[in-house]
């Protein structure tokens, strides 16, 4: 399998709360949940908790030993809840929290596992894009936008609003009526979207944290179709560059309404998903991913 990435902060001098990383058959990506100026019991932060999390996850994938990806991941948020427990109330729901998107190749299978509002796009030869997202952060959010998606991005009321949006779906994290995802108790990964493809039918797979799948599910500069089609022609970075484009020429949330004006932005794409009959020759081997 062949992954070429690409990431960018929300902001240059803040650190990166989205995590994507591969193994020679698997690659994870997740996206931190948190907000500045809001009270945390975690001393460590998102990004810390991302990393730790993402590179446990790509620590057990590496073993390539066909365990159920739910399996996986719950033994993945034991191992980290474990590692700040002591120092940290895990349980409190500002601690911080994740997205978890899984696709993985097993043999001529293709496994998936989704987790919260990151986005997986199964690029089906000769048939339309199979996309696949959990929904359940956004119903539930959707109750609680209308006082932040009014006031322009960037003031006070803005801010206010925002805050106290993350507080309401804190209430609602990874309870049942609510919503899931990572953070201190495994159990939430038997939540996840799960499934299986034959890999031989797919041209490839794009995983997507929230800030790179608003090109579509935000801002509507494209369909799905022409996202692989533009990620396959120019590369991931591309997406990033129209996203941020668009950010700017919209820096109060008038004509598209969000929490955060710039989001960190992360996408993976996946291909050579089945190397039966893949001759390498020098000038066709995968060239190194790009972080």
């Amino acid at each position: 399998m062949q992954v070429v990435m690409a990431t960018d902060p929300a902001k240059p001098d803040q650190p990166n709360e989205d995590f994507t990383g591969a193994v020679p058959n698997a690659v994870v990506l997740l996206d931190g949940a948190g907000l500045a100026g809001t009270t945390s019991t975690c001393l460590h932060g998102v990004a810390w908790y991302t990393r730790r999390l993402g590179g446990a996850l790509l620590g057990q994938l590496a073993a390539d030993d066909g365990q159920d990806l739910t399996a996986i991941l719950g033994q993945a948020i034991a191992q980290i809840a474990d590692a700040h427990r002591d120092t940290c109330d895990i349980s409190d729901p500002s601690s911080p929290s994740a997205t978890v998107t899984i696709f993985r190749i097993d043999d001529n299978r293709a496994d998936y596992l989704a987790l919260a509002d990151s986005v997986l796009v199964l690029d089906h030869a000769g048939d339309a894009p199979e996309v696949i997202t959990d929904g359940r952060v956004d119903a539930v959010g959707s109750r609680y936008r209308a006082a932040m998606d009014a006031a322009p991005n960037g003031n006070i009321e803005h801010d206010q609003a925002l805050r106290e949006y993350i507080e309401a779906l804190r209430a609602h994290r990874n309870q049942p009526g609510g919503f899931w995802v990572a953070a201190d108790d495994p159990r939430a990964a038997a939540e996840a979207l799960t499934g299986s493809r034959p890999a031989e039918g797919l041209s490839s797979a794009v995983l997507l944290s929230d800030g790179a799948s608003r090109i579509v599910d935000q801002f509507a500069l494209a369909d799905w179709p022409a996202v692989l089609a533009l990620i396959a022609a120019e590369g991931p970075a591309e997406v990033i560059r129209q996203v941020r484009a668009a950010e700017a020429s919209d820096p109060q949330g008038r004509r598209w309404p969000r929490a955060k004006t710039h989001d960190d932005a992360t996408l993976a794409r996946c291909t050579r998903l089945v190397d039966a009959g893949w001759i390498e020759s020098a000038n066709d081997r995968p060239r190194s991913t790009h972080l």
